[in-house]
């Protein structure tokens, strides 16, 4: 625990403009690709019902379990007032979280502190672990874990600062990816039952104005974490 502290209190050096400009075009291409995205999806899921989850307990809402499923889908489910504020912000809070977490870890790396930021991921599937109701979800979580938190104990430090700008990129950049999806989806019929179709039920607003209000935030998130990660 000793060495994890040090290693999370240190700062470690940056992989420079031109490294984060490569680690970018590789992010482009694993999440904006068919085969790449399947495997991006999961952490993103994972993202997006923390973002839900975390909602949840800021507005009073009593979190009753999160579930993962093969198909990079998941269910947070919370016990609270059926309408209101508090379950609006719960389920608008799932599409902007990746963007959000993404914009958050940019302002980390901006101080070159990439280890705690991997470190405090590790952490985020440890929380969740307590919440997972079923195997699928708990398995995901501990290979994430694993793989998250052993990449920061086995590596280099200067590795480690390359991890965690790549994870960065990776879900600034799969958060609007996610919603181009949704929508993508429900043009087909075949997600009906989404977030954004919550909200028009909760709010009387179109599931389309949600859409947007889930791209715009994700569109922000990208342009000021790239700003951040580039200078």
């Amino acid at each position: 625990m000793h060495e994890i502290w040090d290693a999370a209190t240190s700062t470690q050096p940056s992989p420079g403009t031109t490294g984060a400009l490569v680690l970018a075009a590789v992010a482009v291409l694993v999440t904006w690709t068919p085969t790449g995205y399947r495997v991006v999806r999961h952490g993103v899921t994972i993202v997006h019902e923390a973002g839900h989850a975390t909602l949840a307990v800021l507005t009073g809402r009593q979190l009753r379990g999160i579930k993962l499923h093969a198909d990079t889908s998941g269910v947070t489910v919370s016990r609270g007032r059926p309408r209101g504020p508090g379950m609006v912000a719960t389920v608008a809070a799932g599409y902007p979280a990746p963007a959000v977490l993404g914009l958050a870890g940019a302002l980390v790396l901006e101080r070159e502190y990439a280890v705690a930021l991997l470190w405090a991921l590790v952490l985020l599937c440890v929380l969740m672990l307590v919440q997972i109701r079923n195997f699928y979800g708990l398995w995901v979580l501990l290979v994430a874990g694993v793989l998250v938190g052993g990449a920061t104990w086995l590596l280099p430090p200067e590795t480690a600062s390359w991890i965690a700008y790549l994870v960065v990129w990776m879900l600034l950049l799969a958060a609007p990816r996610s919603v181009v999806e949704l929508q993508r989806l429900r043009r087909r019929g075949a997600a009906r039952g989404s977030d954004a179709d919550q909200l028009a039920h909760l709010t009387g607003l179109p599931a389309l104005f949600w859409i947007g209000v889930f791209w715009l935030v994700c569109a922000v998130c990208l342009v000021l974490g790239g700003y951040l990660l580039l200078t």
